[in-house]
C-alpha cells in the first residue's frame, strides 16, 4: 500500500507511472451487478441485515458451489463478510485461542500473519521454495508439528503472491493430514475461476475446493477477484459446523452485519451473464499471462513461479539484483528510474523474500509490454542486460 501512496504521488507530479502491484482486476464488476446495485440505492431499502448476511445471498452461494463444484450446500453453510479480510478475522477468531501456533506458507499474503499476530498467536513459517512449487506438503507440516502441535494451516490455492494452485490429490492428502491431526485448515480460495488450466473442461479447471474432500476446516472467498468487486467489500466463508455459532456471535459483534447495498448488488453476481463477463476477463488474463512468460526471459529472471492461477507473477531477480542490498531497493529505483511499481518479495517472505518481486499482470497486455521495456531499460542502466 505505500508503494501504491507513492504512485499516486508521482502521478500527481505527472509522472506516467505504470502500476503492475495492486491485486486488483481491471474491468470492474459486471453489468448486472452495477444495475442491481443502482436499483438497490434507488430502493432505498437498505437496513441492517442479519449478522451472517441476508439468506437470499446465503443461498445463491451455496449454489455456485452445486455449479462449480458440484457440492451439496444450504445458505446454513454460508456466512456473507466485509470481504475475504472480514472472513479471515472472524476464521482466525473462531477457530484459534492466543498462543496458538498456525503454520502459513511462505510466501504468502502478509494479512494471514498481520491478522494472526493481532489476534495472539503463533505464527510457524513453513517455507516452500521452488521444489515444492511454493506450496506446502504433509511432510513439511509434519516436521513444524513435531516441533510443538498446530492448531492450524491456512492454504491458499491460487496463491498470492505466486499463482500456484494445489492439485485435487495434494489438497486432499493435506485436508486428510489436518484432520488426523487434529490441525483447523483454513482454504483461502479468493481466486478461484482466475485459472489457467491445460484443459477449461476438466472438473477442477476453477480450482479445488478444500470441502470436497472435508468439511471440518474453513472456506474463505470473496467477490474481489473472479468479480472485479474489490472496493464492494465483500466476501464469504463456508463455516464447519461446529464454528457457526462463534462466527455468528463475532459477526454481530464486530461489523453488526457486511455491507447490505454491496450484497443486494452481488445477487446479481450469478447470472449467466455475469459469468461469461468474468469469464471473458480470465481469457483476457490468460493472453496477458502468455505475452508476458513470453517476454520475461529477456529479463534475465529466475526461477519463476509457475501462475497457474490468479494474475501474479513471482519472480527470483538473480542477476538483474545487481548492485541493490535488496529487492524493497530494486523497486524503489526502478518507480523512481522508470516508473514502473512492483511489489518486494519481502512483503510475502520476510526471511527468503530479499531477492523476488512480483509482477501483477491484471492492468493488461499494453501496461505489461511497455513496464517489460522500462524494466529493460532499467537494468541495461544497471549494467544487466540480457537476451531472450
Amino acid at each position: 500500500m505505500s508503494i501504491l501512496d507513492r504512485v499516486a504521488q508521482l502521478r500527481a507530479e505527472g509522472r506516467d507511472v505504470i502500476s503492475l502491484c495492486a491485486g486488483e482486476p481491471d474491468g470492474g464488476a459486471p453489468l448486472d451487478v452495477v444495475t442491481a446495485a443502482i436499483d438497490a440505492h434507488r430502493g432505498n431499502d437498505l437496513g441492517y441485515s442479519s449478522a451472517l448476511g441476508a439468506r437470499p445471498l446465503r443461498d445463491a452461494v451455496a449454489d455456485h458451489y452445486s455449479r462449480w463444484y458440484g457440492l451439496d450446500l444450504t445458505g446454513d453453510d454460508v456466512a456473507i463478510t466485509t470481504g475475504s479480510s472480514g472472513a479471515f478475522q472472524l476464521a482466525f477468531l473462531a477457530a484459534f485461542e492466543p498462543g496458538d501456533r498456525v503454520a502459513l506458507a511462505s510466501p504468502g499474503y502478509p494479512a494471514y500473519r498481520n491478522i494472526l499476530t493481532a489476534l495472539g498467536c503463533e505464527v510457524v513459517d513453513i517455507p516452500c521454495g521452488v521444489e515444492q512449487r511454493f506450496q506446502p506438503t504433509p511432510a513439511l507440516l509434519a516436521a513444524a508439528h513435531a516441533e510443538a502441535p498446530l492448531a492450524g494451516l491456512v492454504l491458499a490455492s491460487p496463491a498470492n503472491p505466486t499463482g500456484t494452485m494445489i492439485p485435487r490429490g495434494d489438497l486432499a492428502a493435506l485436508t486428510s493430514w489436518c484432520d488426523v491431526h487434529d490441525v483447523r485448515l483454513v482454504s483461502d480460495e479468493i481466486y478461484h475461476g482466475i485459472t489457467y488450466p491445460a484443459d477449461p473442461r476438466a472438473t477442477d479447471a476453477r480450482g479445488v475446493s478444500a470441502w470436497e474432500s472435508s468439511r471440518t476446516g474453513v472456506v474463505v472467498s470473496s467477490f474481489s477477484k473472479y468479480w472485479g468487486m474489490t472496493g464492494w467489500r465483500l466476501g464469504w466463508m463456508l463455516m464447519p459446523a461446529d464454528l457457526r455459532a462463534a462466527v455468528d456471535a463475532l459477526a454481530g459483534n464486530l461489523a453488526l452485519c457486511p455491507p447490505v447495498p454491496a450484497a443486494r448488488a452481488a445477487l446479481a453476481a450469478f447470472t449467466d451473464d455475469s459469468y461469461a463477463t468474468a469469464d471473458a476477463r480470465v481469457a483476457e488474463f490468460a493472453r496477458t499471462r502468455a505475452l508476458l512468460l513470453d517476454l520475461v526471459p529477456s529479463l534475465g529472471w529466475g526461477p519463476i513461479a509457475p501462475a497457474d492461477g490468479a494474475f501474479y507473477l513471482y519472480a527470483d531477480l538473480g542477476p538483474a539484483l545487481g548492485r541493490y542490498a535488496d529487492s524493497v531497493a530494486w523497486c524503489r529505483a526502478l518507480l523512481e528510474e522508470q516508473g514502473v511499481a512492483l511489489v518486494p518479495g519481502l512483503d510475502f517472505d520476510p526471511v527468503g523474500g530479499s531477492r523476488f518481486v512480483r509482477l501483477s499482470f491484471g492492468a493488461g497486455a499494453a501496461a505489461v509490454r511497455a513496464a517489460v521495456e522500462r524494466i529493460q531499460a532499467f537494468q541495461a542502466g544497471d549494467g544487466v542486460a540480457h537476451q531472450a
